[in-house]
């Protein structure tokens, strides 16, 4: 098994990249990087460099923020279901999505990530990067 650092992991999101797993039994990839394969538990995996898009498959706009994200609101969370496979977690960078509504179900994406301020709650925690989605089309 080739494993997948978290580090490396949001390095590569960093850099517009996306890094995550491919399973040698069944063929299936995983992603964000896990231990085991998502759809048959094999440990039997490679790394693997995805291509970075999807669609959308459902989104929630966030306008109060939790304790200590007061300056980042309103923002648009949206779970992705890549062109591999699996699906992922991660900001939408609109700042219309309410306008826009339910039409941005299956819109086209690509990832990357971004460097937000570590959170309160995890003072030793060194760095924050979250997967942000960008539309590929305007609307």
């Amino acid at each position: 098994m080739e494993q997948v650092t978290f580090k490396e992991f949001y390095d590569f999101l960093l850099e517009g990249k996306l890094l995550g797993l491919k399973c040698l039994d069944c063929g299936a990839y995983t992603c964000p990087p896990k231990a085991v394969c998502d759809n048959c538990g094999s440990r039997n995996l490679e790394r693997a460099e995805l291509s970075g898009r999807g669609r959308i498959a459902t989104f929630t706009t966030t306008y109060i923020a939790p304790a200590g994200y007061d300056k980042e609101v309103p923002y648009t969370v949206a779970m992705v279901e890549l062109e591999e496979g699996p699906w992922i977690v991660g900001r939408l960078e609109i700042e219309n999505a309410d306008e826009i509504g339910q039409d941005l179900i299956g819109e086209e994406v690509e990832i990357g990530g971004k460097e937000y301020p570590t959170e309160m709650f995890y003072p030793d925690k060194k760095r924050r990067v979250v997967p942000v989605f960008r539309l590929l089309r305007t609307f």
